[in-house]
């Protein structure tokens, strides 16, 4: 009897070391990952509410917050749509700050986890990886100062264990991003040595509380962001400090996060029409393969090389054109999109596209899916169509 319970016992010892050992590094995480933003939906304000607004708390038709910004209410047709175009990851952007029915605590509505949940629950059916993060709760992203540091740092910390446990028993295709592009009110430029020492601190509150939840949470892949997610403030000059993990995780369960809207003039800020060195000859962008090349392999030796995965949390290319180039113009963006998921997936980076459901010409019009049709139908297919080419080449 003592040697038949001793055998279950090891036994059982060998399986939780195997689980152990077959836990899911960031970096493999994040291979192979081509992902879709389920943007303006779950970051939205309340109804009525200031999108700038500070105040935490739970304002009159808060659940409402979904469908503020102007897209209809999520559905499992829409993440089904998602799933069928290629995409095998969805990051969720989450404002939490106006779904707080107890700011000392920073207790969360359970209606509004309820609805996370199912929506997380649909991606997952689908064999979607997922990323929840902290989105547009102002509080924390526009106070980047010491002033700030230490309240805003125990809020976080309050915030991040509430959902940590709400999500705790997920399997590990679930992953949590700390924070969002912090910084100061209608300042995207360079922050001073505060800015990014609140930053830094946000990321070791969020590491920590994490881990201390337990569970599938001691592993689970955790997400810290440059400041304001520019690389550019983070790849430099030690600006991104690597938060420190609990014993025996080392850096292989953490990744860095940041967003490339990048040249800014050829995807956001509608200067250019034409990007990359087959476009050279209708006015393109200095920025071109070459520069997308080197900054990648910058971002591999800065933090990859250091057992980091890496990952962009959102990247696109609005939709601009004039008249008669519209196609050719369209036709450019594919090939953007092609080069940056091939040259994504050669670094073992994850990419996640941003969609926010708005269509048109101009800045801001980075609408894939209709969603507001009952069959969800792609309308940007010159982005899909990129994403698809690219997503043929086979990562190292």
């Amino acid at each position: 009897m003592i040697r038949k319970y001793l055998t279950i016992v090891c036994l059982f010892c060998f399986m939780i070391a195997n689980r152990t050992m077959a836990q899911t590094t960031a970096k493999q995480w994040n291979k192979d990952v081509v992902g879709w933003n389920l943007g303006n939906q779950f970051e939205c304000s309340a109804p009525g509410q200031d999108g700038e607004s500070m105040a935490i708390g739970e304002p009159d038709g808060a659940m409402n917050a979904e469908t503020s910004w102007g897209n209809p209410v999520v559905t499992k047709k829409l993440i089904k749509a998602v799933k069928k175009a290629g995409f095998n990851a969805v990051r969720i952007p989450v404002r939490w700050q106006c779904h707080i029915t107890n700011p000392t605590a920073m207790s969360i509505n359970k209606d509004w986890i309820a609805r996370i949940k199912e929506v997380v629950d649909w991606c997952l059916a689908e064999d979607m990886k997922v990323i929840i993060n902290t989105h547009h709760d102002k509080w924390l992203e526009g106070r980047p100062f010491y002033a700030n540091k230490e309240e805003n740092c125990q809020k976080l910390a309050l915030l991040w264990m509430n959902i940590a446990t709400a999500f705790k028993d997920y399997d590990e295709r679930v992953a949590f991003a700390g924070t969002n592009e912090v910084h100061i009110k209608d300042n995207w430029g360079k922050p001073e040595a505060e800015n990014l020492e609140v930053q830094n601190a946000y990321n070791q509150t969020f590491i920590d509380i994490v881990r201390v939840t337990g569970g599938k949470n001691e592993k689970r892949h955790l997400i810290c962001q440059t400041y304001v997610c520019n690389p550019d403030f983070g790849i430099d000059n030690g600006d991104f400090i690597i938060p420190k993990d609990i014993d025996g995780n080392g850096n292989d369960y953490m990744s860095v996060e940041f967003h490339y809207y990048n040249p800014w003039d050829y995807a956001g800020l509608c200067k250019y029409y034409y990007w990359g060195e087959p476009y050279k000859q209708y006015g393109a962008s200095e920025s071109d393969e070459n520069t997308m090349r080197k900054f990648f392999d910058k971002a591999v030796d800065t933090w990859a090389s250091k057992g980091l995965g890496l990952i962009i949390g959102e990247w696109g290319v609005t939709d601009h054109f004039k008249g008669s180039e519209a196609d050719r113009i369209h036709e450019n963006m594919t090939y953007y999109c092609e080069t940056f998921i091939k040259e994504a997936r050669k670094r073992g980076i994850a990419t996640f596209i941003w969609d926010n459901g708005d269509f048109g010409n101009g800045q801001e019009k980075f609408g894939i899916f209709d969603r507001k049709k009952a069959n969800t139908p792609i309308k940007a297919t010159w982005i899909i169509d990129g994403i698809t080419k690219g997503s043929k080449f086979q990562s190292q």
